[in-house]
């Protein structure tokens, strides 16, 4: 009761000062073991923690996809699919909005490659991309130049070009799929606290970081922190919240209007606005 009547004293639409969004997504964590790591215990100080946040499926490659196309388009595996659907790139298009996928190891020019050499341990690979499963990128070059390398984060700080929204991947080392959720929390210090220190990065810019699951024991509640502008700093949502919610608020912040799956339905995170 007591949740319920605080995320009504605090509920708020974001701010439209919020000119891009950066999500951020990491691999298999419990928010518990998650919420403790020192960075990202640090984030969550400084901005909103949402402490009742879900993904939606087991293994990672559905919540990947709900995460831009609100549906996990009866996606069940990580084994490789081609989708004829829409995504929230086509939303943003349509409003001459801007969209990129920023991906750790990927080898650029438009590389349908499922993964980048022999080494496993570490490694791009393509399922953790999911804008790669859509037949209307894979088939158009003008929309899968939009996924990149990660590197071209920096120039695009560099050079004021930041897209609207972009989806940040890293591998599967810096991500904690193959390390462990210390490792990611301390890539995650070293690759983000410089940027959040720029304002060339910082202003206007939500920076959203999350897990696209949590361990196949547990509840499938994962960590999911919000930091920028007219976020309360330190405040903490109990209101449950999942996948489709986070894809919702991208489409409130950018009134894109939604895609008529689960996020049309999808409640608007709220009560962590200013």
């Amino acid at each position: 009761m007591l949740a319920l009547l605080l995320s009504l004293v605090f509920a708020a639409s974001p701010p439209r000062s919020i000119r891009h969004v950066i999500v951020v997504v990491l691999e298999n964590e419990d928010e518990k073991r998650a919420a403790v790591q020192p960075y990202m215990r640090e984030l969550a100080s400084r901005g909103a923690m949402l402490r009742n946040y879900h993904a939606l499926a087991h293994p990672s490659q559905p919540n990947y996809i709900a995460m831009v196309a609100g549906s996990v388009l009866n996606v069940k595996t990580d084994k490789p699919v081609i989708l004829d659907a829409r995504h929230i790139g086509n939303l943003l298009e349509e409003k001459d909005l801007t969209w990129k996928a920023y991906a750790e190891g990927y080898p650029g020019n438009c590389s349908l490659s499922e993964k980048v050499g022999v080494k496993f341990f570490g490694q791009y690979v393509q399922r953790h991309v999911p804008f790669l499963r859509f037949r209307n990128v894979r088939e158009d070059p003008a929309r899968c130049a939009r996924v990149v390398s990660a590197s071209e984060l920096d120039r695009d700080v560099d050079n004021g070009t930041l897209p609207n929204f972009a989806l940040y991947i890293p591998n599967n080392s810096h991500n904690g799929h193959d390390t462990g959720v210390e490792k990611a929390d301390r890539w995650l210090r070293d690759r983000f606290e410089p940027l959040l220190k720029d304002p060339r990065f910082a202003d206007g810019t939500l920076l959203v970081v999350t897990f696209d699951e949590g361990s196949e024991r547990g509840p499938n509640v994962v960590y999911t922190v919000l930091v920028g502008p007219g976020v309360r700093p330190a405040a903490v949502s109990e209101t449950r919240y999942d996948h489709y919610s986070l894809l919702r608020t991208i489409e409130e912040i950018f009134a894109t209007g939604t895609l008529d799956r689960n996020d049309a339905t999808a409640s608007i995170i709220s009560d962590v606005w200013q």
